[in-house]
């Protein structure tokens, strides 16, 4: 009996960090009132259960619960009130513009924008107003700034910045007080701080010694596995461990520092030093990696919850590791409430728990089975972490990964040594950098592996399936991971989930994943779903096919062309340079003919108009220049270059803003009708293209802009079109389409399809006029 009790798992902590968790997260997405409601309510609550169960010990669990939680509500409060009446807060509501000193607290990461290379950098405000030290009022808070890469790409952590933006509310509710979207490049910039300019300095050369030593992709992927920097990592490889569900992999996790941690152990252990001098070294070395990897809120959770990791696995204490991953909650949720709201926090949480309270379980009883020990927990940790995350990933993302536990288990054998390698060679480096870059290419084979699997699971027809994001899908989902855990615990049940599982492997598989019926017979036209972007691909006859605009992810239109068989493209059209148009160019390139790339007259933004030319040059596919009045053909196409007509800017300032105006507008007869390509053409560019009587009357209009509100009734009429797509991605932050535009279109009875609803659209012709069919 006693020994079973000291086995047990000691969970009187966890309500407690559940109550703080739920009374911050409730605080930050109700607002400040219903934070005092529930800081008042919990209060209550105590007292009352206090007083019936005073006698009780689970009484005494449920009081010291109420009682957290009451004071985390209270807390949050105050903490929400501050944030809502911030002075930045009420610039923000009225649209303004602010001077501001902010110091990041994190690396600017590159984000996919209209207006080209784009860092986001999470800051905390320092002050408003005025230049440092001159009419500037000292305020805190947190903010999200968006800025051009140029000038920002290099910022440190604590290096104090002075800015001049636009300020807008939050994206979402999580304590920032203001997006700040800052205009050109930083009016002054201060020192960062020494432990971060060293840290900078080794991942720096840490980086030049990976590159040095591997290729493109394994020395952009090796620094994210080893200190979380992605700033290399090509977009493409990106979306492969995605898609693989390999992704927690180049994030910095507490498996990064529970296997870093165990590699100091294991040496301490071997020098035959004291627990003391063991206690002090992994302390210095986990200080040291967070300092490396940058003290944000992601890598604090990391080192806590990987320090929680190790106590679980490496002493096998399980008792102990629960009540320090609860007391770990509570303090990072006290020191950092905004993590409330973080799914990063959430995930490592439950996979936490779920090493510590399900995998043994899990393998104990494949042991039983007859199962090798190492097969059961590796099979036990990869399937607990996947099912116990899979609800929050479907809220996230709305996708759920058929691939993963299969993907994670084939690269566990080498993650560990990859880590260790890693870190190893991020030392030497900064001692010789010869000797850094051998023991670099040490990591080359595992890192090839890693690179294979995810591109192999990436490639699995079905790898991920799309379901309901939010909260109505994580809901669903964590229903269904409850049923199928049950289910697999009754032999009764367990036989229906087998034959269930046996007629999906039969039936659904081979007809909605193997031969789906797409593409559609007879398309003429598809708009491919690729998020909030462009991409559209036109049947140029001969097998070919002629592609306007690649959206903002390679795999994205990468996987529409699969989709579609295509191998020989006649031409790629990138109507103008935005990322959300251009971006997706090396999914088409990569393992096609490809014979040209045609671009508008307009080379703005220059970045974008770089990596376009460096990408076809790379590919050996030359560039050709389109302008208005010109027609080309293209394969068994003939397109009727219609604009722009308006003046190109020489300004590259104005020419970055007036790109979507500068946008290629062609038209261009197909089975299906005449089809009008808009690119992200805007009012001013369509009314002159009214003003210049250019023949805009077509049957299939691809809606200017993702359906913005910048496109006007006028235009509209002139086209008249029959069928109207919109190409959008759905949950957008931008409001597109614009719901009065889309009236415009419904009352002149033109049928409105959209990829954010329907997936890949097909356009062919059926009787008289042109069908639209989304992609089952």
């Amino acid at each position: 009996m006693d020994a079973t009790k000291s086995a047990a798992v000691d969970l009187r902590l966890l309500p407690s960090a559940g109550m703080c968790w739920a009374a911050t997260l409730a605080g930050i997405l109700l607002g400040w009132r219903a934070a005092l409601w529930i800081a008042l309510g919990a209060a209550v609550v105590a007292v009352v259960v206090g007083w019936a169960g005073r006698r009780h010990a689970v009484a005494a669990v449920v009081v010291a619960a109420l009682l957290v939680g009451a004071g985390f509500a209270a807390a949050t409060a105050a903490r929400e009130h501050a944030a809502t009446s911030h002075p930045l807060a009420r610039l923000a509501a009225a649209g303004g513009n602010a001077t501001v000193t902010v110091a990041p607290v994190d690396d600017p990461k590159p984000v996919r924008s209209p207006a080209g290379d784009t860092v986001m950098i999470r800051a905390g405000l320092r002050s408003i107003g005025g230049s440092p030290g001159v009419g500037e009022t000292e305020v805190g808070g947190s903010v999200l700034v968006f800025a051009p890469a140029d000038g920002w790409r290099d910022l440190l952590p604590g290096q104090a910045v002075t800015l001049r933006g636009a300020v807008s509310p939050p994206l979402r509710r999580d304590l920032t007080v203001a997006v700040i979207r800052a205009v050109g490049p930083p009016r002054h910039v201060e020192p960062a701080p020494w432990p971060q300019r060293a840290a900078g300095a080794v991942r720096s050369r840490f980086a030049a010694a990976a590159a040095a030593g591997l290729s493109p992709d394994a020395a952009g992927l090796l620094p994210g596995l080893v200190v979380g920097d992605t700033s290399a990592l090509p977009a493409a490889v990106g979306d492969d461990f995605t898609a693989a569900g390999l992704a927690h992999l180049t994030a910095v996790s507490g498996a990064n520092v529970s296997i870093l941690l165990g590699a100091v152990l294991l040496l301490v252990r071997a020098l035959t030093l004291g627990p003391r001098a063991s206690a002090v070294i992994a302390a210095i070395a986990l200080a040291g990696f967070v300092v490396l990897a940058r003290p944000s809120p992601s890598v604090l959770r990391a080192a806590v919850t990987g320090v929680v990791a190790l106590l679980a696995m490496v002493t096998g204490r399980r008792r102990q590791a629960m009540p320090a991953l609860g007391g770990a909650v509570i303090v990072l949720l006290a020191v950092s409430p905004a993590l409330a709201v973080n799914f990063g926090f959430a995930l490592s949480v439950a996979a936490t728990a779920a090493l510590v309270l399900i995998a043994p379980g899990w393998a104990q009883r494949l042991t039983a089975r007859g199962w090798p020990r190492a097969a059961a927990e590796a099979v036990a940790v990869a399937a607990a972490a996947h099912v116990v995350t899979m609800p929050i990933v479907v809220a996230m993302a709305g996708t759920v990964s058929t691939v993963a536990i299969a993907a994670n288990l084939a690269v566990a054998p080498v993650i560990a040594l990859v880590t260790v390698l890693g870190a190893v060679s991020a030392v030497c480096s900064c001692a010789w950098m010869p000797l850094g870059e051998l023991v670099v290419r040490a990591t080359g084979p595992p890192l090839w592996w890693l690179l294979w699997v995810a591109r192999t699971a990436a490639g699995v027809p079905g790898a991920t399936v799309a379901v309901p994001s939010g909260l109505v899908g994580g809901a669903a989902a964590a229903g269904a991971v409850v049923a199928m855990v049950v289910a697999v615990r009754l032999p009764r049940l367990r036989r229906l989930l087998a034959a269930v599982a046996i007629g999906l492997a039969v039936v659904w598989v081979p007809v909605r994943v193997l031969w789906p019926g797409w593409p559609v017979r007879g398309w003429t036209l598809v708009a491919c779903d690729v998020g909030q972007g462009d991409a559209l691909v036109l049947d140029a006859g001969g097998g070919a096919v002629v592609v306007v605009d690649t959206g903002p992810e390679p795999r994205l239109v990468d996987g529409c062309l699969d989709r579609l068989g295509v191998r020989t493209v006649a031409a790629v059209v990138l109507t103008h340079l935005h990322a959300d148009h251009v971006d997706g160019l090396p999914g088409v390139l990569r393992g096609r003919t490809v014979g040209e790339v045609v671009l508008g007259p307009m080379r703005l933004p220059e970045d974008g108009f770089r990596r376009v030319r460096d990408q076809a040059s790379a590919a050996g596919v030359p560039l050709q220049e389109a302008r208005a009045g010109q027609s080309l053909r293209i394969g068994g196409l003939v397109f009727r270059v219609l604009g722009p007509t308006l003046p190109v800017p020489r300004d590259p300032h104005d020419g970055a803003d007036a790109a979507n105006d500068q946008s290629l507008v062609m038209s261009v007869d197909t089975a299906a009708g005449r089809v009008l390509l808009t690119g992200d053409v805007e009012a001013d560019g369509q009314r002159d293209l009214l003003r210049d009587h250019v023949p805009l009357a077509a049957d299939i209009l691809k809606l200017p802009h993702h359906g913005s509100h910048t496109t006007t009734p006028e235009f509209l009429r002139a086209v008249g079109a029959r069928l109207v797509v919109v190409s959008v991605g759905a949950g957008n932050t931008f409001g597109h389409p614009n719901p009065g535009v889309l009236a415009t279109i419904r009352a002149s009875g033109a049928t409105v399809v959209r990829t954010d609803r329907g997936g890949d659209i097909a356009v062919g012709r059926s009787g008289g006029g042109a069908v639209a069919v989304g992609r089952p």
